[in-house]
């Protein structure tokens, strides 16, 4: 790495080496240099990359936004992250993902090395964290979401100039079991757990939005925040927009959340009911708001008029999210494609979508094993109408006891 040496700098404004076909920029914080890559150097005759004059100027904003030697020594933990969570706000995070990172910095990072200098972080004093949080009891994957907490905060830092390094990169996450069993209800069930839903105005609506979750696939959040507008008849959609989650409005949860998804007939029959007998029926309204202020439906009752019909109905304890699993698991046992299952359920990564795939028949895959043993190696006298049988015992007794060696 070289020194451009094309101009002449002022002492104290820095300078600009060029290494690999990318500009750099250095100078010091107190008795500490600071090496920053600008970006890339453009070639002659293209309009890729950084010209002489955009590299100083990248130069001087980065050099305006460190903070002064004294103040970096003062920036701790606590400090940076806050000042790392107001970012991402500024960046447009959604509310209820800044207000779980912030549930758990003050829950854990605060408590534990929120005093510490944010230069002066370790490897070591990371690890002894996470043993620590270990022993107190908490899962692995809650670790591993402070751990990536901390990351964010760590490298916030470093282009803040706020310290030179992350220790987080050093440190191994432990390991998450992930667990592949889905529970979910079939359709004997949804009825009578919709038969055993309460009576009344919040009845109607309670049983009405259980069908939807089932019959569509839609988070709690979604089905909160819908509107009449959403509910295309003619072309029989319905069109997720928004979501309802910690009591405010928003966008769904990720990009592909925006979506649309199959009204199916009876749905339709059931929605339009509801809407006959609703007093808030603008396209604003919500579908499943409250039926006495059309406001939004509160969601903690709607869980307890749930897990009441469960055990009213005699079914088996499952969570409300489990009525989405419903709809994926009823959905790849009807054929539909996993690429169309995960547009319908807004899947931003098809692996999410995958753990329905088992539940999905599979075309003449019964056919193929028994063509792969159709061999005239094989007893051609074996009677194949002869199928084992159970003991009382739960062993399966051969077909030809006095052939079994």
């Amino acid at each position: 790495m070289q020194p451009d040496r094309s101009a002449r700098r002022p002492r104290g404004t820095g300078s600009i080496v060029v290494k690999s076909g990318a500009y750099y920029g250095k100078w010091r914080i107190g008795q500490r240099q600071v090496l920053r890559k600008l970006g890339p150097v453009r070639a002659p005759g293209s309009r890729e990359g950084l010209t002489r004059t955009m590299a100083e100027a990248k130069l001087r904003q980065l050099m305006a936004e460190v903070t002064a030697p004294a103040v970096v020594e003062r920036v701790t933990v606590e400090e940076t992250g806050r000042r790392h969570l107001a970012h991402l706000e500024a960046m447009g995070r959604k509310p209820s993902t800044l207000r779980s990172y912030r549930n758990q910095f003050d829950a854990q990072l605060v408590r534990r090395i929120g005093a510490r200098p944010i230069a002066q972080l370790s490897r070591d004093e990371v690890e002894a964290m996470v043993a620590a949080l270990a022993r107190d009891g908490l899962s692995a994957k809650t670790i591993r979401n402070l751990l990536g907490l901390l990351n964010g905060i760590c490298e916030f830092a470093i282009k803040r100039g706020w310290a030179d390094a992350n220790p987080c990169r050093y440190v191994d996450r432990p390991g998450v079991e992930e667990s592949q069993d889905i529970h979910y209800l079939e359709p004997d069930e949804i009825e009578a757990v919709l038969r055993a839903t309460g009576k009344g105005d919040f009845g109607r609506v309670h049983r009405t939005i259980i069908l939807a979750a089932a019959m569509s696939g839609l988070r709690m959040g979604e089905l909160l925040a819908l509107r009449w507008l959403d509910v295309d008849w003619q072309a029989q959609r319905i069109r997720v927009r928004r979501s309802y989650v910690r009591g405010k409005l928003g966008t769904p949860k990720s990009r592909r959340g925006s979506r649309s998804v199959p009204l199916a007939d009876r749905l339709g029959g059931e929605l339009d009911r509801l809407y006959r007998e609703s007093a808030y029926q603008a396209d604003d309204d919500l579908v499943f708001g409250n039926p006495h202020t059309g406001g939004v439906l509160d969601g903690a009752a709607l869980l307890r008029a749930f897990q009441r019909a469960l055990k009213r109905a005699g079914v088996r304890r499952v969570r409300f999210h489990d009525l989405r699993h419903t709809f994926g698991t009823r959905m790849a046992a009807a054929g539909v494609p996993m690429r169309t299952l995960q547009e319908w359920m807004g899947h931003r990564d098809l692996r999410t979508t995958l753990i329905y795939a088992d539940y999905a028949p599979g075309a003449h895959e019964v056919d193929l094993v028994n063509d792969a043993f159709a061999s005239s190696t094989l007893d051609t006298n074996l009677d194949t109408n002869l199928r084992p049988t159970r003991t009382n015992s739960g062993r399966l007794d051969p077909v030809n006891p006095g052939d079994i060696d």
